[in-house]
């Protein structure tokens, strides 16, 4: 391409020298401008975690709201009769319309072909020297042979009768526990003091945490120094202690474990918090407002807390499954929900000692509680193209 020497030898033509009229625009502007909520909800929606994880989220509350309503047994209710039975059983066809599901310790129940429990067969016949239980059902006998391992489910005639059919447990689809009650509708109560727990303690954190290190990083100083002391003082009493201290004055139940996981849980926001009211004190902003004459509550509140709302919703996304988890931990070891009430982790401890036998009743609380923590750190770890949704 030939350079233009002289600048001065370029024609232009009169037409480009006319000025332009107010009413015709130099350029168009191509689009709006976004806040950061909107560029970060649009981030957050082309993240599929962060919305796989909401959809589980309100899945879970829509289940502990309305799932309740929809079954037909209370998480108290019990059936001796119907005890420690699996979500699937294996059934044996005996006859043309009589079939019985036998359970691991030998105990026998009428079915029907889709899988409805009828009763349970009354106490056998025991033959202690052959080792065999002889069940009468529906007129036709029944002989459980033990003698050798496996055990083997014989006829009348000496035949041994085949699992005919492995079918859905109708009445209670998760199983039901060592007293009878049905584990789905347990689960699902487990689901409501599990979120309430979450949600409630989150707050009660939230506000501590987010108060107290917006006024220790604000203040600065001495006041700083001192407040941030006994943070690392409360931060190093095991949590334990706090859990056996507050159930001596509260008693055991959902308001104290609400109460300790609130009051010991702020002290990682509020050190976060700090950091970022540190870092925002000095800005233009701040130093608009100390010249307008607002007040530093003003400041801290309408200000500084707004700017820090990135990282206070990771830190909430983290809490609450976090709160979650540590319910289950305390109700596992006996020092959280009280029976009958049922949370995930009083449904996992106890499922412990049947773990061998009826591995289904740790399944599924366990399954709740994995879900659930998941979906609530997909939300708060969402990233796209290598940045975080709201910060």
């Amino acid at each position: 391409m030939e350079k233009i020497q002289n600048y001065s030898q370029i024609d232009i033509e009169s037409e480009l020298w006319k000025p332009v009229k107010k009413k015709d625009k130099a350029h168009e502007m191509k689009g709006q401008s976004l806040t950061r909520w909107q560029d970060g909800w649009i981030r957050f929606k082309g993240n599929r975690l962060s919305i796989l994880g909401v959809c589980i989220i309100i899945f879970l509350v829509l289940v502990a709201i309305f799932g309740p309503y929809l079954s037909p047994y209370d998480y108290s209710d019990q059936s001796l009769e119907f005890k420690s039975l699996p979500p699937r059983l294996k059934i044996r066809k005996l006859k043309d319309g009589t079939y019985f599901y036998m359970d691991p310790v030998l105990t026998a129940f009428t079915v029907t072909e889709d899988g409805v429990l009828l009763e349970k067969i009354g106490k056998p016949e025991e033959d202690l020297i052959g080792k065999r239980k002889i069940y009468t059902i529906d007129g036709e006998k029944v002989i459980v042979d033990y003698n050798k391992k496996p055990y083997k489910i014989l006829n009348s005639k000496g035949e041994e009768l085949e699992v005919y059919k492995n079918v859905r447990n109708k009445l209670h689809p998760f199983g039901t526990d060592d007293i009878g009650r049905d584990l789905c509708v347990r689960v699902i109560y487990g689901a409501r003091i599990s979120l309430i727990v979450g949600m409630v303690s989150t707050i009660v954190n939230l506000t501590i945490g987010v108060l107290y290190g917006a006024i220790s990083g604000y203040a600065g100083g001495k006041t700083d120094i001192i407040m941030m002391r006994i943070r690392e003082i409360l931060s190093s009493i095991p949590r334990l202690l706090y859990v056996i201290i507050l159930m001596l004055i509260f008693g055991s139940g959902l308001k104290t474990v609400t109460i300790v996981i609130g009051l010991t849980a702020w002290l990682g926001i509020a050190k976060m918090v700090r950091g970022q009211i540190l870092s925002l004190k000095e800005s233009e902003y701040v130093l608009a407002a100390k010249t307008a004459g607002a007040s530093s509550w003003r400041i801290i509140t309408k200000h500084l807390i707004p700017n820090t709302m990135g990282i206070i919703i990771i830190q909430v996304a983290s809490s609450i499954p976090g709160a979650i988890f540590t319910e289950a931990s305390l109700s596992f070891v006996g020092l959280g929900i009280s029976a009958p009430q049922a949370s995930w982790g009083t449904l996992s401890n106890e499922a412990l000692p049947s773990l061998m036998t009826h591995p289904y009743k740790l399944f599924y609380p366990a399954l709740a509680i994995c879900l659930t923590v998941l979906a609530f750190n997909f939300i708060g770890k969402c990233r796209k193209h290598n940045q975080w949704c709201f910060i």
